[in-house]
């Protein structure tokens, strides 16, 4: 049995935080969906008190930093502590801060149209090129007219 829990488990960890286990049962609390299945899309947000969400992909983890309460009542966004995403290229969870964007895409993630996340304008850049994106933002041009707009592209 325990090596069911280990084969559906994902460890993810940075800088100066403990590792944190992306379990089989963990759920975006925006959407629903189980997380574990889409590590390449992984999003992650830390709590000041310790508690940490993990979503499908950017788009969903900004739904929530938008309206913490609605998601995870009794929480603010002023109580976030990190915030995560993972590059695309690279697989590997990045501060969604310093994270260059890409909007408007040919690639899907698992929730449609999405933002990808780049940790070097230059990778973002190149894939903007390659997959004829519409622009680069950065963690402080997303809105939530954006985010919407991405929910409701043809």
């Amino acid at each position: 049995m325990l090596w069911l829990f280990l084969l559906f488990s994902v460890n993810v960890s940075y800088g100066d935080e403990p590792a944190v286990t992306i379990k089989k049962t963990d759920r975006c609390p925006v959407c629903g969906m189980f997380v574990y299945k889409y590590p390449k899309w992984v999003a992650e947000i830390l709590f000041k008190d310790g508690s940490y969400y993990f979503y499908d992909g950017a788009k969903d983890m900004f739904k929530h930093i938008f309206d913490t309460a609605k998601y995870t009542p009794g929480k603010t966004a002023q109580t976030i502590k990190a915030i995560y995403v993972t590059d695309y290229y690279e697989v590997e969870l990045i501060d969604a801060k310093s994270a260059f964007y890409v909007i408007g895409s040919d690639v899907l993630g698992p929730m449609g149209h999405e933002l990808l996340p780049f940790k070097d304008q230059e990778s973002a850049q190149e894939f903007l090129e390659d997959h004829a994106g519409k622009s680069i933002i950065r963690f402080q041009d997303v809105t939530p007219v954006i985010i919407e707009s991405l929910d409701h592209r043809t």
